[in-house]
């Protein structure tokens, strides 16, 4: 099990879906680094694609979290197994779908991207 993201490639904030609305049974994660797949939310692949997202190229990602909010919302440092992959797609304000399965169990807005630091 992984402990900790030492150099993320960005920040975001996290809303976890709950159970009723198709998320996790068991809330948030735990672990002190989440793995799980994700997909770039792009243009109007909703409209476009059968079966988005669950039919998307999906990305491993790692997400890491650094503060509660508020709103119940997270902070969380991001990084995907293979880097390279995700660059293209992540920008500022942009959204990534976390999926469990065929699932979407959260949605993630990027805020920082620390490439090119």
């Amino acid at each position: 099990m992984m402990e900790k993201i030492e150099d993320p490639v960005a920040e975001a904030v996290v809303c976890w879906r709950s159970a009723e609305e198709g998320g996790r049974r068991s809330g948030p994660p735990t672990a002190p680094v989440y793995m799980a797949t994700a997909v770039f939310v792009q243009g109007d692949d909703r409209e476009l694609q059968p079966g988005w997202p669950a039919s998307a190229d999906q990305l491993s990602i790692l997400l890491e979290e650094t503060a509660v909010r508020e709103d119940g919302s997270r902070t969380c440092k991001v990084d995907f197994l293979v880097r390279d992959l995700a660059l293209p797609y992540l920008v500022p304000g942009g959204e990534i779908l976390i999926m469990e399965g065929p699932r979407v169990v959260a949605s993630a807005r990027v805020d920082t991207v620390h490439v090119g630091d």
